[in-house]
């Protein structure tokens, strides 16, 4: 990552053998549904970055679709992320009942090739949440690496559900109760800090080397301050920055599909209807077109003339 290499002003550092996985936004209305879906979203990357040889430098789960900054072989990490979106398919269709449906997401890639573009994609994932209309601070969003860095040893920032008060901060567990926790078969060697039932991000990211690569806090907060979506390169399920939190959007468009079609959901719903329905939610809540296409079940670059 170019960690060692001299600083020489005007002249960018290579790195090599790191990639900035997504998945696209625009193929599912949600992948996590609720705090539980999260909760095991995030102790489900402790266990497959077990099993692989990569370094997850950042990452970020959005109801939508997910980001992942990650070091290593463009095979394992390819590997990590494939086996990532099939292991929450099957945690979708045993929790939810909605079999296959992460089966055809699109999964994008990226090669992050310097220093400065590995800042800048590192704080464009950690700032998807405020982007797209959350009411977090990046650096506070709790189902990303974002609270973790240039934190006080000992201290970073919990959901606000979570409590000290029920055995929060776990450090020696049992081999059972550790494959009950991840949701696995496979034997998990070592402790693990466990905060409630949240693994400890800081387990499986490497953040150190991350403050490594900004040096100092203040850089990390110049990168923080500057980095734009337009900064980084996405190919495909770009986050927009919308005018309504997604949650509430999709309660609306749920209203919207019984109001209009007699159904809770876009399942089975016709393109015809589709576009119906998005060009409601545009006239009744002033939301960007790229979410209301994401709700609708259309494909933005497809639909965004018509809409």
């Amino acid at each position: 990552m170019g960690l060692d290499t001299p600083f020489v002003k005007g002249r960018d550092i290579p790195v090599k053998n790191c990639w900035h996985f997504s998945t696209d936004g625009n193929a599912v209305d949600a992948i996590f549904i609720d705090e539980e879906d999260f909760i095991n979203g995030m102790n489900r990357i402790y266990v497959l970055a077990k099993k692989h040889k990569i370094i997850i430098l950042a990452f970020s789960l959005m109801d939508t679709h997910v980001h992942f900054i990650l070091w290593g072989s463009f095979e394992d990490c390819n590997r990590f992320m494939h086996d990532y979106v099939r292991a929450t398919s099957r945690h979708i269709a045993i929790t939810h009942g909605e079999r296959n449906k992460l089966a055809d997401v699109p999964i994008h890639h990226q090669v992050v090739d310097t220093d400065f573009y590995l800042k800048t994609v590192i704080c464009y994932v950690i700032k998807n949440a405020p982007a797209g209309g959350i009411p977090f601070n990046g650096i506070d969003y709790p189902w990303s690496s974002g609270p973790l860095y240039f934190r006080r040893p000992g201290y970073w920032s919990t959901p606000a559900w979570l409590t000290e008060s029920e055995g929060s901060k776990e450090t020696e567990m049992g081999n059972y109760k550790k494959r009950q926790l991840l949701r696995t078969q496979d034997i998990i060697e070592g402790n693990i800090q466990v905060i409630d039932r949240l693994v400890f991000p800081g387990e499986y990211v490497a953040y150190e080397l991350v403050e490594r690569l900004y040096k100092t806090c203040r850089g990390f907060n110049y990168f923080m301050c500057i980095t734009k979506e337009e900064d980084v390169d996405s190919r495909g399920g770009t986050i927009s920055r919308l005018s309504i939190p997604m949650q509430e959007m999709r309660q609306n468009k749920n209203e919207v599909c019984r109001e209009l079609f007699g159904v809770s959901s876009t399942k089975g719903l016709n393109t015809g209807q589709r576009l119906k329905l998005a060009k409601v939610l545009i006239s009744r809540y002033n939301c960007s077109v790229k979410q209301v296409a994401r709700l609708s079940g259309l494909i933005y670059n497809e639909v965004k003339h018509l809409l």
